[in-house]
């Protein structure tokens, strides 16, 4: 790190340039059927894999599963919230390896995990990869946040 400052208490944001190698703050985050459904109307995206048991199961899948683009948002959504916003975040890219099947009873819990891979010669930008999996089955193949930084003589 160039400097030792952070933004906020609970060190989920930093204000410090990250060097290769450094991890972000792990995070746990839950995903309902209810959370499926408020994402159902928002996004227009109502197939019934992400509804109905039955139909994922006619599909083979073993029950509900949470839509791809909500679960990469929530995982993005943890390395914007540490690179310090959403406009921070200039690129991404991210292949599923498997779904988030989300129980009628109780919430899925999404594993976030990322580390800085490489940051740009400049100090432009910085790239994390992430790892996130759901019950200890990896959802994402591959998944690369891209953030911009500030210029070296300010925070981020």
């Amino acid at each position: 790190m160039t400097t030792d400052e952070t933004t906020t208490t609970d060190e989920t944001t930093t204000t410090r340039r990250p060097e290769p190698g450094e991890p972000i703050r792990a995070r746990s985050l839950p995903v309902t059927r209810e959370d499926l459904r408020r994402y159902a109307d928002a996004s227009g995206d109502h197939n019934p894999i992400h509804l109905s048991d039955e139909a994922a199961r006619e599909l083979g899948l073993p029950g509900v599963v949470a839509h791809g683009m909500l679960t990469a948002a929530l995982a993005i959504g943890v390395v914007a919230e540490w690179a310090g916003g959403a406009d921070r975040v200039v690129a991404t890219s991210i292949r599923f390896a498997g779904p988030v099947v989300v129980p009628a009873d109780a919430p899925a819990l999404l594993e976030v995990a990322g580390t800085v891979r490489k940051v740009a010669d400049d100090g432009s930008t910085a790239d994390v990869a992430l790892t996130v999996t759901c019950g200890g089955a990896k959802v994402f193949g591959k998944a690369i946040v891209t953030v911009a930084l500030d210029d070296p003589d300010r925070a981020i």
